[in-house]
């Protein structure tokens, strides 16, 4: 899209809010309503956190230590498993339908069941929904973080996309992805305008990356946590003793949201629910770009250069598969 093109201003909405952990329906359903909720005080765009649907499982081990597991882990993950979602399917039908009557762009962190191979591998995954209700794109997150790794598995190079919209571009990266500075500059290189970060890093620190990446980046940075609070888990899991020694706030929130010279639009909510609106000037984006420009006009091509792999990669290749 021509960036003469993109409207003046947009409000965006961040949803600061709890899975219906381990429940995949409840949890799309509480998506929908706060869309809605969002839509109807006027925004465009519309932002849900790290793994959604059907839970981020903060604290919970799945039975799993090194050289060993156990069969309450295995019966955890075995519902989480049954609670992740194929993408496209029946739950992007409900949240792209959800979109289309909203007339919002739904940017929503989900768990993704593999579909294309054994079935027995999840992603941590970003849905990207256009207000025409399509399913525009999606995310996998490239490098899931110390435990996470049991859980779930790397995206590739092939689910890095930055969508034209006319409120400029939009992509994302999950949680600490964005300490990763070469996946940041692919990012850039895209053009991304609106750099969505869904997380689960409600840390004081996390501050300070949201503001840096949106200096960085010259553009808008939407920040989104879940907040959580332990009575929220189901008290049936077979490793439910795993939180015994976690606080009471599992997750306070920290979601946020800056500006291209790395200030506040919203700041930074802690200790509750809430949809945290912000008005936008996309002209913010240019204005800010005098002085710095990543990959344009403050970049040194002759000295630095980023390749970047975008082809799906594949364990198992058919040689004569149309044979």
């Amino acid at each position: 899209m021509n960036n003469e093109a993109i409207s003046k201003n947009v409000r965006v909405a961040v949803i600061q809010a709890a899975s219906v952990i381990m429940d995949k329906k409840a949890s799309t359903e509480k998506a929908i309503e706060l869309t809605n909720q969002a839509a109807e005080n006027g925004a465009k765009i519309v932002v849900f956190p790290e793994a959604f649907i059907p839970a981020y499982p903060r604290g919970l081990s799945f039975g799993s230590k090194i050289g060993s597991r156990t069969d309450g882990g295995r019966q955890d993950w075995l519902r989480y498993w049954e609670n992740a979602i194929v993408v496209p399917g029946n739950t992007t039908d409900k949240l792209g339908k959800a979109a289309r009557k909203a007339g919002v762009y739904l940017i929503i962190g989900v768990i993704e069941k593999d579909n294309e191979t054994s079935g027995g591998t999840l992603y941590c995954t970003v849905l990207f929904f256009g207000p025409d209700g399509s399913l525009l794109g999606k995310h996998r997150k490239l490098k899931p973080t110390a435990a996470e790794r049991i859980v779930w598995g790397e995206g590739d190079g092939s689910t890095l996309p930055v969508f034209d919209t006319p409120y400029g571009r939009i992509g994302a990266l999950i949680c600490w992805e964005n300490y990763m500075p070469l996946a940041r500059t692919a990012m850039y290189a895209k053009g991304v305008q609106l750099y969505i970060m869904p997380t689960a890093d409600s840390r004081e620190s996390w501050q300070a990356t949201i503001r840096h990446i949106a200096m960085e980046g010259r553009c808008f940075v939407l920040s989104c946590n879940q907040y959580v609070t332990k009575d929220m888990y189901p008290t049936d899991l077979a490793c439910y003793d795993d939180l015994a020694d976690s606080p009471e706030e599992m997750s306070s929130g920290g979601s946020a949201i800056a500006g291209p010279l790395g200030d506040y639009v919203a700041k930074p909510v802690y200790g509750r629910e809430e949809i945290i609106f912000a008005d936008l000037d996309l002209k913010d984006i240019a204005r800010s770009q005098l002085d710095f420009d990543v990959v344009g006009h403050y970049s040194r091509p002759d000295i630095f250069q980023l390749y970047v792999n975008d082809e799906k990669m594949q364990s198992v290749k058919w040689l004569n598969e149309n044979k």
